[in-house]
């Protein structure tokens, strides 16, 4: 790797599994230092001992406001600074809206909108001291475009997608970037539940296939180096062109 983070300090909401891993894997490989935060602790735990003096675990559930703070005082004690915030946790819940629950729906907003306005409230004092920093708010392409059956999740996505246009413009002048990242499909446990991985007829995007999780963590990291320093309030797609439109004559 090029040490393209060096120097760099990030708190990853979600990091336990899945994308949130990759993140902090690659994160860790560009030279940057990474606190995990999740509810998943043994499996965060075992990730920091993979990854060594660069990583740290902290459990996090990202609906509750305290222990954001606790989470940011912990990365600021442990690494001097923060200097990335990386709002990756979230859920994925189904049905229509006959059957879907006013609990699913709080669960959902929960979880994927109110937890990145939470972690970034949390984060603002550390990650102004520390500018230029960065957000990085993991949406959707359904926070793009619409899907039947997820009315919850979409909701969030769509929120996420805005709430980051909006604070993007609020902390200019604090020198803070915040940008969204928007993946399709992406080839983590719970989409492999959903639609197992060696299915060849997927058409979940145009490139005929999952994303790997590293191809998300990419754009992750870009966000998170100076190599974006001009880019803020966007919405980065990484969705193989499932957005683009149909490739079906």
């Amino acid at each position: 790797m090029t040490g393209r983070l060096q120097g760099k300090v990030a708190l990853i909401s979600g990091g336990s599994m899945g994308m949130g891993a990759s993140h902090a894997r690659a994160f860790v490989a560009e030279g940057a230092q990474v606190v995990i935060g999740d509810i998943a602790d043994e499996q965060g735990q075992a990730l920091v001992r993979e990854l060594g003096d660069a990583a740290h675990y902290v459990h996090l559930d990202v609906t509750q406001f305290d222990q954001w703070e606790k989470a940011v005082a912990i990365t600021v004690q442990r690494f001097g600074k923060l200097s990335t915030l990386v709002n990756n946790a979230g859920i994925l819940t189904m049905g229509p809206l006959s059957d879907y629950s006013v609990e699913q729906w709080n669960r959902t907003l929960a979880i994927n909108l109110t937890s990145q306005f939470l972690g970034m409230k949390a984060a603002l004092e550390a990650l102004t001291k520390s500018a230029p920093a960065s957000i990085i708010n993991i949406s959707s392409t359904s926070g793009l475009t619409a899907h039947p059956g997820l009315l919850g999740y979409c909701a969030s996505k769509w929120g996420s997608t805005g709430m980051t246009k909006s604070v993007a413009l609020e902390l200019a002048d604090r020198h803070i970037r915040v940008n969204s990242v928007h993946p399709g499909a992406v080839a983590t446990p719970l989409t492999q539940a959903l639609h197992p991985i060696e299915d060849k007829d997927f058409e979940g995007s145009n490139l005929t296939r999952f994303a790997h999780p590293q191809e998300i963590s990419n754009m992750v990291v870009y966000l998170a180096s100076d190599e974006s320093s001009f880019s803020t309030g966007a919405s980065f797609v990484v969705d193989g062109g499932l957005t683009a439109g149909s490739v079906i004559m």
